[in-house]
């Protein structure tokens, strides 16, 4: 059954990063780059800073700063241990894809960039929902794309998106728990 499942996995894969051409590579890998979207995080740590103020700032970043930690660890945990690698890393398939991103690397299984997008739209999604009821889907929709780029550029299947942002999903939700109960805890309204 697990066989199967990765050669669906396999063949979607396949499909999907095929749908790519070269007009849009340069754009996909600049999706796909980690700094990119420092400024969107940037814009969020502000509007977090004018609902919430400074002391509550400072809370958020702590919080962040170990949510990232903890998604990116847990995800270099899962990868250790399955050792499924990348789609760019398997010799049968490198005849068959595209391959356009600036290293392979060697496991796959799951993406941190899909966990660690997540869980940021998730966890400010939820914390900035009171004052923006719709920015929620925006960051989810966001963190899709971010996703997706990794298909695209060549370095993950579609089973290690789906597993990374579920984790991303989790993560996003209990930080944003924990970021709530220190504000209550630490913070004087």
């Amino acid at each position: 059954m697990i066989e199967e499942l990765l050669k669906y996995d396999t063949q979607l894969f396949l499909y999907l990063n095929n749908l790519g051409s070269s007009t849009w590579d340069n754009l996909w890998l600049v999706i796909t780059h980690t700094l990119t979207f420092v400024p969107l995080y940037a814009i969020l740590l502000y509007l977090l800073y004018k609902k919430f103020g400074l002391k509550s700032l400072i809370i958020f970043v702590i919080v962040i700063a170990l949510m990232i930690t903890f998604t990116d660890q847990i995800t270099n945990v899962f990868k250790r241990g399955f050792q499924r690698p990348r789609p760019c890393g398997e010799p049968g398939l490198i005849d068959q894809m595209r391959f356009i991103a600036v290293r392979c690397g060697k496991y796959g299984f799951f993406s941190g960039h899909a966990s660690n997008s997540m869980a940021a739209a998730i966890f400010a999604g939820l914390t900035l929902k009171p004052y923006y009821k719709n920015l929620i889907y925006i960051l989810i929709v966001w963190s899709l794309i971010v996703a997706y780029s990794r298909i695209y550029v060549g370095v993950h299947y579609p089973l290690d998106l789906l597993c990374g942002l579920t984790f991303g999903v989790l993560g996003g939700t209990l930080f944003h728990y924990i970021a709530m109960y220190l504000l209550k805890r630490y913070v004087k309204d």
